[in-house]
């Protein structure tokens, strides 16, 4: 890896998640990584993290579990009988996509009551759910909520710098600028971008170069209908 790449990945702080890859802090998400710091002395032992598709609420959420033993559930699979309830602390990722409202209050009094914590993540902010139920909705209120942005370009260039790196993929500076540019900017993305330029790259048998990053991009904007 050239120096001024490596610089790229250098220039951010690093937050380990044991577990998961490393956590890259950033501007756009100091503030969350803030928030889990202060676990678990959060209001009413819960946590909103919200943002768009792609931004890394659930490295997070990740990043939230090894440090606590949460586990993790998606909001769908939050039953009325409690079953997620067992573990002291947990994570509800995609609370907005739809969630039994009865279930979610009940499973978070039950974590509260076993001395844990709840964090919880969404695309919209706690006041755009579809939560009809007001004891859900007084005590979502009364607690934490931190907004996560996607990537700026420094983020980016930092996470394609690993993404690459971790497969062992050589490519010059201009490559990793070009990507930042033109590309979405979401991890979603940067981690399909990169998948697809391996496997691109390997069936050729030629080296990653801006022209074909340009075709990759352009392929899935068609593919995308963009």
């Amino acid at each position: 890896m050239s120096r001024d790449r490596a610089q790229l990945a250098l220039d951010l702080g690093r937050r380990q998640a044991l577990c998961r890859d490393d956590f890259l802090v950033a501007p756009c998400n100091s503030d969350a990584v803030a928030w889990l710091d202060r676990w678990p002395r959060w209001p009413g032992r819960g946590l909103v993290v919200h943002g768009p598709a792609g931004c890394g609420k659930t490295h997070l959420a990740h990043v939230f579990r090894a440090r606590s033993g949460a586990r993790i559930a998606r909001a769908s699979e939050v039953a009325a009988s409690g079953a997620y309830a067992r573990s002291a602390d947990l994570v509800v990722e995609d609370v907005d996509s739809g969630v039994d409202a009865r279930a979610l209050l009940h499973t978070y009094n039950a974590a509260v009551e076993r001395g844990g914590s709840l964090l919880m993540t969404s695309r919209r902010p706690p006041r755009f759910w579809d939560a009809d139920l007001p004891d859900l909705r007084s005590r979502v209120n009364a607690l934490g909520s931190v907004a996560v942005g996607l990537p700026d370009d420094a983020l980016l260039a930092a996470v394609l710098v690993k993404l690459l790196a971790d497969r062992q993929l050589r490519v010059g500076n201009a490559v990793v600028m070009y990507l930042t540019r033109n590309m979405e900017r979401s991890f979603r993305a940067a981690r399909d971008i990169v998948e697809a330029l391996d496997e691109r790259s390997l069936a050729d048998r030629r080296e990653i170069t801006v022209p074909l990053v340009r075709r990759i991009l352009a392929r899935r904007r068609d593919l995308e209908g963009g």
